[in-house]
């Protein structure tokens, strides 16, 4: 009786552990964060936390530098995730098609993916150095004036997408390919028969068929695009000023600078629930596009 209960659901007796790891491993340190998130403290041990309420998210909401942070994150991450789409999804097109030393294209291309990005941020800022960096020596060898690449309030934010697009545009690219890879090819040869021009199906057979992949390559890089701190942190540490002081940066300069332990956890439970809020919508999107096709 025992070993035919255990048969039928060996597959969850299998799977349990690892899934009650993961379940606590994540549940854990939300409700932690959700819990400090309406007490006030600095991290003392000669005074404990003291509860506050809600008065944490009220002068979050009421913090103009959260709402800067908060502009900061939407433009980068915006930003970012158009660039990386347009040209994941081009490049995995011409990656796709048959010429000569295509595999080693494929394995060049992949190698940002790859790399560290807190080392890959600090290669970035020689190549962006004023005076000896490569981009500059490139403006002034066409006749341009050099500029300051991390140091100016309005191009730091656009010379972060360059970064993160040079390092994540493979993985969208990677994505794109695999999709590429199980397309029908019933559409393509009536296409043929039609005689249809290499734009037409592009246009009206690939890219429909890929929107559910495109979908979930946005999705995928949305979430980790949004929450990026590493790059930022190596490179300008929120700088110059507060002009690339995305959310995740300002959670912690004030966990970690100035100690408001609580106001850091009410920011990261409102950053947590919009990561869910777009995450959930991009999931229905996909799910519409799926059944529309």
């Amino acid at each position: 009786m025992l070993a035919s209960w255990m048969e039928k659901r060996f597959k969850w007796i299998v799977t349990l552990p690892a899934l009650l790891f993961v379940l606590v491993m994540m549940a854990f340190p939300i409700a932690y964060t959700l819990r400090l998130s309406f007490f006030e403290w600095s991290m003392s041990a000669a005074s404990p936390p003291k509860w506050v309420g809600l008065d944490n998210y009220i002068a979050l909401f009421k913090d103009g530098r959260f709402w800067h942070a908060l502009g900061a994150t939407a433009y980068f991450s915006f930003g970012a995730l158009a660039a990386e789409t347009v040209l994941g999804v081009a490049i995995a097109l011409l990656l796709h098609r048959e010429f000569r030393g295509r595999g080693l294209a494929k394995t060049i291309f992949l190698l940002p993916m790859v790399a560290t990005p807190v080392a890959m941020g600090l290669v970035w800022v020689l190549i962006y150095e004023p005076t000896n960096g490569i981009f500059n020596a490139l403006l002034q060898a066409i006749g341009l004036k050099p500029l300051h690449w991390l140091g100016s309030i309005g191009q730091v934010i656009p010379s972060l997408m360059v970064i993160d697009i040079w390092q994540w545009t493979p993985m969208v690219c990677l994505i794109v390919m695999a999709g590429l890879t199980t397309l029908p090819q019933e559409p393509y040869e009536s296409a043929d028969v039609d005689g249809a021009s290499r734009r037409q199906k592009l246009w009206y057979i690939t890219l429909p068929l890929l929107r559910p992949t495109i979908l979930t390559a946005v999705m995928l890089r949305l979430i980790d695009v949004i929450k990026t701190f590493d790059i930022i942190y190596a490179t300008t540490q929120g700088g110059p000023g507060t002009a690339s002081e995305t959310l995740n940066i300002y959670g912690y300069v004030l966990a970690f600078q100035y100690f408001k332990l609580g106001l850091a956890s009410s920011l990261l439970v409102v950053f947590f629930l919009l990561v869910m809020g777009l995450t959930l919508a991009l999931i229905v999107v996909r799910r519409n596009t799926e059944v529309s096709s």
